[in-house]
């Protein structure tokens, strides 16, 4: 049994098919949704429909890789409903899901129930029921480990209409002119524009976390509300999300004080999310604040950004290498639950979750990856026992073993890393890897 129907649940249970494994995956919409879910379908995105770069010289780059090379599915469907995001792979998010959806529905092997479990499955299962994991299987959770969970605060982007921006002040460029021109959409500041946007942005108001134990209130570094971000200081968004090296205006010619980015959010163009404009403010207070971004005046807004609490796993005192509880061999973890952070890093942990459950019933041996791959070195990383405060970690070129010769240029390293890492997949050979 499969417990979660997002990336990491509906990885898991793939390769556990593909494995030969028949499989139940339990996904409780649309009976029950989380206050981040919008949609019935599986592998909902609800922040971003960005999965980050796609050039192999970077570690999301190199996560994508190795996941196509493991067999994954939502790779597979990212590519088949992309929409246009310069060097990222930005996914048209309905279309993601429609597309998960079918392809798990129409497995021989899997079967779909829509149930909502208050307790942890007898025999084999894997759990990756999110970062909002609550209720009845919360608690069995914690019971089972005799440990609390870890948490963090996330938050979600506003997305905007296409039709409701004024073209007279926004752009289309891609920064360093990466991918096509239209890939994004920019919002250029001057020095004045952005310092009347700035105090009002640092003095809105915020919206009341009432459902959560506010005590508990820790913001993630990964995913930090645009509002905290720029309290920590004037420049801190125009050297962040808001930087505008690589781009120039085409009214002024020279490049502009900051700049706000608009990412295509589905294939049609019709709407735009703002990139790093994850947020907690009141709706009032969105509308108000954000209407200051040049171009955005007269926006419609056709999601307001949300906050919510994310839970995580001490999975380096929890969890072995293998992504299997301690406490109980046959039960596996994934996703967001384990302390990965990321889309793609959720989805890379069910792969690898699946695949050793179904090691496991036939008696083979644990898949451990090499920690010169990009999912082997983070999968060592949240199940490591030395890691003390331990954090979310999504992929980055920093979890590698360096390598024996010195490169100095960092695009130079970064690709040798890659290679290297693909080398030591692909040594392992495919019966190790299935």
């Amino acid at each position: 049994m499969v417990v979660g129907g997002g990336l990491a649940g509906c990885e898991a249970a793939w390769a556990l098919a593909e494995a030969g494994v028949q499989v139940t995956l339990c996904e409780q919409k649309p009976a029950h949704r989380s206050p981040a879910h919008r949609i019935d379908g599986l592998a909902e995105l609800v922040c971003s429909n960005s999965l980050k770069a796609m050039r192999l010289g970077s570690a999301a780059g190199l996560l994508k890789a190795e996941m196509e090379r493991l067999g994954s599915l939502t790779v597979r469907c990212a590519y088949e409903t992309q929409v246009p995001a310069g060097g990222a792979l930005a996914v048209d998010r309905g279309a993601f899901s429609r597309r998960v959806t079918q392809c798990i529905a129409a497995h021989p092997r899997i079967a779909i129930r829509h149930l909502r479990l208050d307790h942890i499955p007898e025999g084999p299962a894997v759990i990756a029921t999110g970062p909002l994991t609550d209720g009845g299987l919360a608690r069995a959770v914690g019971e089972l480990f005799s440990a609390e969970y870890l948490s963090f605060y996330d938050a979600a982007a506003p997305i905007v209409a296409a039709h409701s921006l004024d073209y007279g002040k926004v752009f289309p460029a891609a920064r360093y002119g990466r991918g096509e021109e239209d890939d994004y959409l920019n919002c250029p500041f001057t020095r004045e524009e952005y310092e009347r946007f700035y105090e009002a942005l640092i003095h809105a108001e915020t919206a009341p976390l009432q459902e959560f134990d506010r005590r508990d209130f820790k913001v993630y570094e990964g995913c930090m509300p645009v509002e905290v971000m720029a309290r920590r200081g004037p420049d801190t968004l125009r050297y962040g999300p808001l930087k505008p090296v690589g781009l120039t205006d085409p009214r002024t010619g020279r490049r502009p004080w900051a700049v706000v980015q608009l990412r295509r959010e589905n294939t049609a163009g019709s709407c735009y999310n703002l990139v790093g404009f994850q947020t907690n403010l009141k709706f009032p207070e969105q509308r108000r604040v954000f209407s200051l971004i040049p171009g955005l005046e007269q926006a419609e807004f056709l999601r307001y950004g949300v906050m919510h609490r994310n839970s995580f796993l001490q999975s380096p005192r929890l969890l072995r290498e293998d992504l299997s509880a301690r406490a109980r061999p046959e039960l596996f973890f994934a996703g967001q639950l384990t302390g990965v952070e990321g889309y793609m890093e959720s989805a890379a942990s069910g792969i690898l979750a699946g695949k050793n459950l179904a090691r496991r019933l036939k008696g083979l041996a644990p898949l451990v990856l090499p920690p010169e791959c990009m999912i082997g070195a983070l999968v060592r990383y949240i199940t490591n026992p030395a890691v003390e405060d331990f954090q979310p970690m999504g992929a980055n070129m920093g979890l590698l073993p360096p390598l024996e010769e010195k490169i100095r240029d960092k695009q130079e390293r970064y690709e040798a890393l890659a290679r290297r890492s693909l080398a030591a997949l692909e040594k392992l050979g495919e019966e190790k890897t299935l």
